[in-house]
């Protein structure tokens, strides 16, 4: 079973890099028609763009009613966000080193890069927001895969929905025998990260 499970493990990561290969790829020519496109067409497309934003009088005008009721709750969880960033940067650059696991580095998972004519201000914020919140969260499930991997790496008895990558090569929760000779092995692969791997 473990042999079946390793091989699936491993073609399934084959698929992950070249499905990340293929995707890089097209944002390269993507990116290269864009930035030809414009070099064509001047700033013709940007002020295109910019045209067609939503002003914020007609957009505030238009938001639903229901939208001004949530967006203080919604925007209240950056503080929480805020106390969990700074929480799991100083728990990594704490505890990580004592073990000899790198860090993660935070800049790659929080992105702030939809700087695009056609949104209003409020949008752009929006998207800050949104950028940042999902960051977060994609930085400290990094940070906690790594912790898990070293201290527990074993299955659930129950299936987890949206559990990390990782957890796929954790070992299942009733095998005693494997987790005490593979204990070491699996955290032995954890030290081997890439500061960046992902």
């Amino acid at each position: 079973m473990e042999t079946l499970s390793a091989g699936l493990l491993k073609r399934i990561r084959a698929l992950e890099e070249e499905l990340e290969a293929e995707l890089a790829r097209r944002r390269a020519e993507i990116r290269s028609a864009v930035q030809q496109r414009t070099a064509r067409l001047g700033n013709g497309v940007h002020d295109a763009q910019r045209r067609l934003r939503t002003g914020l009088y007609r957009f505030l005008r238009e938001t639903e009613p229901q939208t001004y009721l949530t967006a203080p709750v919604i925007y209240s969880l950056v503080v929480p966000l805020a106390l969990l960033d700074l929480a799991i940067t100083a728990f990594q650059w704490t505890c990580f080193p004592a073990y000899g696991i790198p860090r993660v580095r935070r800049g790659p998972y929080i992105a702030l890069d939809r700087r695009l004519p056609f949104l209003n201000a409020i949008e752009k914020v929006n998207c800050v927001y949104c950028g940042y919140a999902n960051g977060v969260i994609a930085y400290a499930r990094e940070v906690a895969s790594r912790t898990e991997q070293y201290w527990c790496p074993l299955k659930h008895a129950r299936r987890v929905p949206g559990a990390h990558r990782r957890y796929f090569g954790f070992l299942e929760p009733d095998d005693a025998e494997g987790y005490r000779m593979r204990l070491e092995t699996l955290r032995h692969a954890v030290r081997e990260l890439e500061p960046r791997e992902e």
